[in-house]
């Protein structure tokens, strides 16, 4: 399986707002190569969660890992987000050696569509609530440095 290239910042396209995801490509099974290519490349690269747009394709798909392993969500949308929220470090792969305080809601619910075409909805708080967020705005052209404070980078190597 290839390993997807990682669009970085400043790329325009990392500011465009994604397209849903058609009944016909989930149906037709035209996303399913792609979601292998997604998790593998999270993965290899030592993600959390990746959009499609930080892979090159403007669709709404997003993976992120779960304690039970890496989820692919079809066109999520958050449908409940805690009053609570807090701020914690976050980091990118479009946005390498980048962190920053980022405040975010402590719990959400978020309801999508799996790629065998269920919808779903998924309760989520502490890390993936933050996880989920952060790549939803990938989908609407969000850098988490849009709402970061306290910005540094990191160029040393390890």
């Amino acid at each position: 399986m290839p390993i997807l290239k990682i669009v970085l910042n400043p790329n325009p396209s990392l500011r465009e707002i994604a397209a849903e995801v058609s009944q016909s490509e989930i149906k037709n099974g035209s996303l399913k190569q792609t979601i292998v290519d997604m998790v593998e490349t999270m993965f290899a690269k030592d993600g959390v969660g990746l959009a499609a747009p930080q892979v090159s394709i403007a669709k709404r798909l997003i993976i992120v890992n779960t304690k039970q392993g890496a989820l692919a969500m079809i066109n999520p949308t958050l449908s409940k987000l805690s009053f609570g929220q807090e701020w914690d470090e976050e980091g990118c792969l479009s946005l390498p050696h980048t962190f920053g305080k980022v405040k975010r809601h402590k719990s959400i619910r978020c309801e999508f569509i799996t790629e065998q075409g269920d919808k779903k909805k998924i309760e989520a708080k502490g890390l993936l609530a933050r996880i989920i967020q952060h790549e939803i705005d990938h989908l609407d052209g969000i850098l988490f440095i849009d709402k970061a404070k306290d910005i540094t980078e990191n160029t040393y190597n390890l």
